[in-house]
């Protein structure tokens, strides 16, 4: 009986957080609007490497499900989460190069020639690989669990709660990378006519795996 509600209070402390995590990423694309519409704010285009990372960090996603897929059989799961994890760091590759794309066409940070508007995307995309770090670090000791072959259909609490937080990651950076390409490029349109435009990217990805 302790278990069970030790195990209810770890799923309760997950929430928590994320819920804690959801409204602070809310009050800053709260903020974010209440800004532009004050003026002064700097157009420009989003970095196709944010594309990348959407993409990236959904296929992530899709491989943790099929290792919750092979732990409910009692099957080895490793490859899949050490394939999310690389995929993680795929992902944080992605993001460097869209700020060095950014730095490139003027959008900084701070400083001389800084524009709010680039100073919001920064700050919420920075503040989502923050907490993406924390989702690496758990990965990591998913990787060593899944090797030593430890989570199985009846234990697998510790994997249900990293995969749940990686999924609101993804979750997550999509509603970041949506509302930051729509609010700079003002149309859902031109938000999907990019995404098809890489989709020999999305293939080349599926079918290297």
């Amino acid at each position: 009986m302790i278990s069970v509600k030790e195990n209810r209070a770890k799923r309760q402390l997950l929430w928590i957080g994320i819920g804690a995590i959801g409204m602070f990423f809310a009050g800053l694309t709260s903020a974010f609007i209440v800004r532009r519409a004050e003026g002064n704010w700097l157009n420009f285009a989003l970095p196709d490497w944010f594309l990348y990372s959407t993409i990236t960090i959904v296929i992530s996603s899709f491989f943790l499900f099929a290792a919750n897929r092979l732990i409910k059989q009692n099957k080895q799961s490793s490859i899949f989460v050490v394939l999310t994890f690389l995929l993680s760091i795929v992902f944080v590759y992605f993001q460097v190069k869209g700020w060095q794309d950014l730095t490139s066409q003027g959008v900084y940070l701070t400083g001389e020639g800084s524009n709010v508007a680039g100073s919001f995307l920064y700050v919420l995309t920075l503040s989502h690989l923050v907490h993406l770090v924390g989702g690496i670090v758990a990965l990591i000791f998913a990787i060593y669990f899944s090797i030593k072959d430890l989570y199985k259909k009846d234990n697998m609490l510790g994997f249900k709660l990293i995969s749940t937080y990686w999924h609101f990651l993804g979750a997550l950076w999509i509603y970041l990378y949506f509302f930051l390409k729509y609010n700079q490029e003002g149309s859902i349109s031109v938000v999907f006519n990019n995404i098809l435009s890489q989709k020999n990217y999305f293939c080349n990805i599926i079918f290297t795996v």
